[in-house]
């Protein structure tokens, strides 16, 4: 263990002995304040042992990496019952003509896939010089995806949280067009910072969803000939449209339709299969639909045909979607919850 790591651990716990003194002034403000110090200090306690650990993570041999991510995922599905429960009531709801027990299997193989791609992540970096192998992109994959940009009017990439949306995003950017994708801001800015360094590292722009300027520079990035990534199957806080997702409406993010729509540029969907130990493959469809020029039809249009090819994704492998996100959660106005 090297000398600066030995002295991060070394404040890290005296941090936290130092938190733990100085509880009474927010018990004394009532049970509220007490309860949110808490959740402040284990929020600070994960972050510090994220970035004391990550030094390690990343010096795991790939294969290795992947057998402990998916053993942590693994251990998640049995530690973690609320995540659990929402797995299997999801899984429930997009096949119900399947049995309980294909049900479990599937609900605990996506989570061992979630660890894996995690401790992935982590090596990200490690694997840049060697990514054209570790995520196989075919000849007329990367054909199509030129060929919407060669249209000059930038391009849309919608994409999913399927496989490995991490190393999905650093291979399109690796083909050599510029590239951005659109991310919530973490809670703790040294996370966010973190993200927005490695991911510059790889060629990927980031735009962090809220702040200020993020949409007139996203529209910008998109004129000038950007490919701009955007997952658009999780049920968030942000505009967006209700269109069918297994057979239910579902509440999806209206931003690459309306940008799609409102630039006139072209969208392709993609994301990463695992196809082997270490191994992914992308596949890219384009998404063609009408368009009328009327924008809030035409945002719907691509937001619709848009999930139709994630679910189809999603369909063909079950085992690598994020079942545990309430994907239903927001209920349209006319129904009754």
């Amino acid at each position: 263990m090297s000398a600066s790591t030995k002295k991060k651990i070394i404040i890290f716990f005296a941090d936290v002995a130092k938190w733990a003194r100085c509880p009474k002034s927010a018990s004394q403000n009532g049970p509220k304040k007490k309860l949110f110090f808490f959740r402040k200090v284990r929020r600070e306690v994960r972050v510090r042992a994220l970035l004391i650990g990550l030094p390690l993570l990343r010096s795991l041999p790939h294969r290795f990496a992947l057998s402990v991510g998916a053993a942590l995922g693994t251990l998640a599905w049995y530690l973690a019952p609320r995540q659990r429960r929402l797995a299997l009531e999801h899984l429930a709801i997009a096949f119900p003509e399947m049995n309980a027990a294909w049900r479990r299997s599937v609900g605990r193989r996506s989570f061992a896939n979630l660890g894996r791609s995690a401790l992935e992540t982590a090596l990200a970096q490690r694997l840049q010089p060697e990514l054209a192998r570790v995520v196989q992109l075919a000849p007329e994959d990367e054909a199509l995806l030129r060929a919407a940009h060669a249209e000059g009017k930038g391009v849309i990439v919608v994409s999913c949280h399927v496989g490995n949306w991490e190393l999905f995003a650093r291979r399109i950017a690796a083909v050599g067009l510029p590239s951005a994708t659109v991310a919530k801001e973490a809670q703790d800015p040294r996370l966010t910072a973190l993200l927005e360094e490695t991911r510059a590292g790889a060629g990927v722009r980031v735009f962090w969803r809220g702040q200020g300027f993020a949409a007139r520079d996203m529209l910008r990035f998109v004129r000038r000939g950007g490919l701009l990534g955007i997952l658009i199957d999780q049920d968030t806080r942000v505009a967006g449209h209700f269109v069918p997702f297994f057979g239910r409406p579902a509440f999806t993010p209206r931003a690459a339709g309306d940008l799609a729509a409102r630039l006139e540029a072209p969208m392709v969907f993609g994301c990463a299969h695992r196809v082997g130990p270490g191994l992914h493959r992308i596949v890219l469809h384009r998404i063609d639909v009408g368009r009328s020029g009327d924008r809030e039809h035409d945002s719907l249009a691509l937001t619709d045909a848009a999930t139709k090819a994630i679910e189809e994704e999603v369909r063909a492998r079950p085992d690598e979607w994020v079942w545990m996100h309430p994907r239903w959660r927001t209920r349209p106005p006319n129904v009754d919850a």
